[in-house]
């Protein structure tokens, strides 16, 4: 089951707008829960820059069937030009969390409900 399992990151510069993308995931079944850690500091490359900038990441628990609807949802919401999306597998955990994802973001909202 944990292969079924994944972790998508984002983040935001406006820990409003982070709660909204945490939330609105959640209520929606794209996730089954999210997390968002304190501020951090980001170094990048923009427009031939570096740059930086505070910023929350937020990680949503969701599972791979689940996970192109959380993207193509997130990349209509999020106001970075090049959001940062990434997805890291769940190798491991324990059987009851992972049931708990599995059964949270089944998909029992209809699609047209989705913002």
């Amino acid at each position: 089951m944990a292969n079924d399992i994944v972790i998508a990151q984002t983040t935001s510069d406006d820990e409003g707008q982070a709660k909204a993308l945490a939330r609105e995931a959640v209520e929606h079944k794209l996730a089954a829960g999210v997390h968002i850690d304190a501020p951090i500091t980001a170094y990048y490359w923009w427009k031939g820059e570096v740059q930086d900038a505070k910023e929350w990441r937020i990680s949503y628990m969701t599972t791979t069937d689940r996970l192109p609807k959380l993207e193509a949802w997130l990349h209509k919401r999020h106001p970075y030009d090049v959001p940062q999306w990434i997805t890291l597998p769940v190798t491991g955990g324990s059987e009851a969390y992972l049931s708990w994802v599995v059964d949270e973001t089944a998909q029992e909202r209809s699609d047209s409900e989705l913002p």
